[in-house]
């Protein structure tokens, strides 16, 4: 293994060298790609380098109990040999999670998307649970949380509500987060005290900046229109609103919500780019579906992926048979043990897929 810290090591010093090279630097695309990488990087590169400490502890240790005499030498170096011997095995198992290649996008920002699913006026109460939920997770972290676009649902909630979440890693850790949530619970509603099961769709997708995703004016149809919904005068009386079509996917994305044209416009390219992004990495997934039987980060959205059951105060997340007896906590924003657990179920997935290969 401390061939592959070595390498792993040697990996982020010749990054760092390559971008302060004035031509790398000139070059936005190649500049762009290289930061990605360092920033995906430099959390295992801190541990990496106190592996590579400990090990050269335990040599030094040994070398003493071999070469040297002195009582108070050698006891001192036993005494270090065992605190060595002890921390090794798990931080091993840590570097080698750590040494799993990480997606570059994993540093950058997203686009949150709750929609309600199945169970009518229930899964849109559920989707305003999720988006607490989410709100009060990235609050946790220091991350920017803000509402670009909302659709309320008839008894509150969402029909649908869409995210930019900002923040160091954010993708990293909320890429899980898609799929199918379903929630058991008595519904407010419900006069018999029956249990409803109802579920929401949760999408997150990595954004994307102009260097990743090309947008040619070619490929491209812009509408404007008038915008609906709360504004006043202003929003009603003029085409604020932009709806833009990629003509090759026909995806469509549309932006109303802000009083200029202009800042519609550029939420709605920023939106596309999210969505050919991500329909491009879904498709290089897909390509290896055959080696990747689990689930986990798949980004698989039809998939059922956590069942919150509020009778028992449980949450299970499916693609890893992890159950939680503290629903309240986890609604309350206490992702963090699942998101875990998850990451690391990932990486290993990949250990044992790296070593097959």
């Amino acid at each position: 293994m401390i061939d592959q810290v070595r390498t792993f090591i040697q990996r982020y010093e010749e990054i760092e060298s390559e971008m302060g090279n004035p031509a790398v630097v000139a070059d936005s695309a190649k500049f762009s790609k290289l930061n990605k990488e360092l920033r995906a990087l430099e959390p295992g590169v801190k541990r990496a380098r106190y592996y590579q400490s400990r090990v050269a502890d335990l040599e030094e240790a040994k070398r003493i109990l071999k070469e040297e005499s002195d009582p108070e030498l050698q006891a001192m170096a036993n005494e270090e040999l065992q605190a060595v011997e002890r921390e090794l095995p798990d931080l091993e198992q840590e570097i080698q999670l750590l040494l799993v290649p990480m997606d570059p996008h994993d540093v950058g920002n997203v686009i949150l998307e709750i929609r309600a699913g199945t169970g009518g006026d229930e899964s849109c109460l559920f989707a305003g649970d999720l988006l607490r939920m989410y709100r009060a997770y990235c609050e946790k972290k220091g991350w920017s949380f803000q509402i670009s676009s909302a659709s309320e649902g008839p008894s509150g909630g969402f029909k649908e509500v869409k995210v930019d979440v900002e923040g160091e890693g954010a993708y990293g850790l909320l890429k899980f987060e898609s799929g199918v949530h379903r929630v058991q619970r008595v519904p407010e509603t419900e006069s018999q005290g029956r249990v409803h099961t109802s579920a929401a769709t949760v999408a997150v997708l990595p954004e994307a900046d102009d260097v990743e995703v090309e947008l040619r004016d070619e490929d491209l149809r812009i509408d404007t229109f008038r915008s609906s919904g709360a504004g006043g005068q202003h929003i009603n009386k003029t085409d604020s609103a932009v709806r833009l079509t990629h003509i090759p996917t026909g995806i469509v994305v549309s932006s109303q919500d802000q009083r200029s044209q202009i800042k519609n416009r550029e939420k709605a390219f920023k939106e596309m780019r999210a969505r050919l992004l991500d329909k491009a990495m879904s498709e290089h997934q897909a390509s290896e579906a055959a080696a990747r039987r689990a689930q986990v980060g798949t980004g698989d959205r039809s998939a059922k992926i956590r069942t919150y059951n509020f009778p028992q105060s449980r949450v299970t997340d499916h693609r890893i048979n992890l159950t939680l007896y503290k629903l309240d906590s986890v609604m309350n924003g206490d992702l963090q043990e699942l998101l875990d657990a998850l990451r690391m179920a990932d990486a290993r997935e990949k250990l044992g897929q790296n070593a097959a290969g």
